[in-house]
């Protein structure tokens, strides 16, 4: 397996919630991390698309983060990815249908999790705010 690290904790209380830095979490068996949305089926996506303890933790690569800062040219910082995890040194892909370890907890990679709708209106509203500034005349 991969020796990678954890390098950074995140949950938010509710849907739409700024994610909050976590030092460590407690993980529930198939219900996911305390103190985070999915963990009462609260969050964004609960109830749709895949089963509630399919998404109980979400994972991203810090280097995917760092890719996508250079090639989109966003300013973009790990918690806004919405993800719970993230990683450093280990290809996350490489983990869809296995059973790994962070820490004590066991995981198993269901699926990719592609950038959410939720992560792209907040790109676009930042872009909207940065071309035209509060306070800033209209016209």
């Amino acid at each position: 397996m991969f020796e990678g690290e954890l390098v950074a904790i995140y949950v938010a209380p509710a849907g739409g919630a700024p994610m909050e830095a976590r030092e460590e979490v407690e993980a529930v068996a198939g219900r996911g991390l305390v103190g985070d949305r999915y963990l009462d089926a609260d969050g964004t996506y609960s109830g749709t698309r895949i089963p509630d303890d399919q998404r109980a933790v979400t994972l991203i690569e810090e280097e995917a983060v760092a890719a996508a800062r250079a090639e989109e040219q966003l300013e973009l910082d790990a918690a806004e990815t919405r993800r719970n995890l993230v990683t450093r040194g280990v290809p996350l892909n490489h983990l869809v249908d296995r059973e790994f370890r962070v820490g004590p907890t066991r995981l198993r990679g269901v699926k990719l999790a592609e950038p959410c709708a939720y992560l792209g209106g907040q790109d676009a509203a930042r872009s909207a705010r940065r071309a035209d500034p509060p306070g800033r005349p209209a016209g």
